[in-house]
């Protein structure tokens, strides 16, 4: 089956333009086009109908990284709907590789995909209101190419997203720590541009605020998505806030601290309670068994392949990048390292 860098190269023009010409999308001139359909002809094999050109069979699944085990447990499970969907899956990760996102998604263009998942996509990381403000989402979307977020929600972009709900996330940790008795609850965020980091504070604060207390600036600490992140930014609350619990953005974050707590002395939770974000299988089995809020990883993989099929029909009336958010509610997982207020 011949991709769409093949088909561009003989026909001089772009990958995208081809995507248009395939997708039958405005904003292409008859030459180009009659130069895209005569490349086709060039072709040693040129399907009868464009439709079969661009029946791979293939989609493309894009991730930051591998080294925080949520990353694999979506692969994983956006593998097997694939798979049970009829897809064959292309794993990116495209941190590791070194290349910036945009030049990934070319690469996997290249080869053909039918559609496009993103897990926690780049502009996620993007500052609100600053920025291309996902510039290359924008012209995909223009060309027709089909792709869902996975807690990637903008209101820059015409895509659909499949997202946990990040705000209720850190308002049900916060809600849990306060009825043990904890007031000077600090937030391990990540880093401050985030999306999740700024959804989760928002949580944090307003549990905080409904319950009469405050949600100073000082208990906030900011660090990457990994453990030394988290140990970072509990040490930065120790020396400055004096926190009697911490809610930390990730479980990776959470388990830095925890580490970080340990070198100090201070033993989980009888003098610092610790709170963790997506119940990764490695929470469980750490000392404590660590106290989190899960993403429903299954079910949201699930509609994301299912989204990104009923958008890869050609039957479908729905646009290419029609816009919707679907949240999913995520679920508090109490285990050892949460307990009551330390007494004075």
């Amino acid at each position: 089956m011949p991709g769409l860098a093949e088909i561009a190269k003989i026909a001089g023009v772009s990958v995208s333009t081809v995507s248009r010409v395939l997708n039958r999308r405005a904003g292409v001139n008859e030459e180009t086009r009659q130069r895209v359909m005569a490349a086709l002809d060039d072709l040693p094999y040129s399907p009868r109908g464009l439709g079969a050109l661009r029946r791979t069979g293939v989609i493309g699944l894009l991730l930051p990284e591998l080294s925080n085990p949520v990353f694999p447990a979506f692969a994983e499970a956006l593998e097997t709907r694939a798979a049970a969907a009829g897809y064959s899956s292309l794993l990116c990760n495209t941190r590791s590789a070194g290349l910036r996102e945009e030049e990934y998604v070319r690469m996997v263009q290249a080869r053909g995909v039918e559609g496009m998942i993103f897990v926690s996509p780049a502009i996620t990381n993007a500052p609100p209101g600053e920025g291309p403000e996902g510039a290359y989402y924008t012209r995909l979307v223009a060309d027709g190419v089909r792709m869902v977020f996975i807690n990637g929600a903008t209101p820059a972009l015409d895509v659909a997203d499949i997202a946990v709900d990040e705000q209720l996330a850190g308002y049900l940790a916060t809600s849990h720590l306060i009825a043990l008795g904890h007031t000077r609850i600090g937030f391990v965020s990540g880093p401050a541009r985030a999306l999740p980091s700024r959804l989760k504070r928002a949580g944090w604060a307003a549990a905080l605020e409904e319950n009469g207390h405050p949600a100073p600036a000082e208990l906030v600490a900011h660090g990457p998505f990994e453990p030394a992140g988290g140990a970072a930014a509990l040490t930065h609350l120790l020396d400055t806030a004096a926190p009697t619990a911490v809610i930390c953005s990730s479980d990776q974050m959470a388990i830095g601290a925890l580490r970080e707590a340990a070198r100090r002395g201070l033993r989980v939770p009888a003098q610092l309670s610790v709170v963790g974000f997506d119940d990764i299988a490695f929470a469980a089995h750490c000392t404590p068994a660590l106290t989190t809020v899960a993403q429903p990883i299954s079910e949201m993989s699930a509609a994301a392949v299912d989204e990104l099929v009923q958008r890869l029909d050609p039957d479908s009336r729905r646009r290419p990048g029609a816009s919707h958010t679907r949240l999913f509610r995520p679920r508090l997982v109490v285990r050892e390292s949460t307990g009551p207020i330390p007494r004075t």
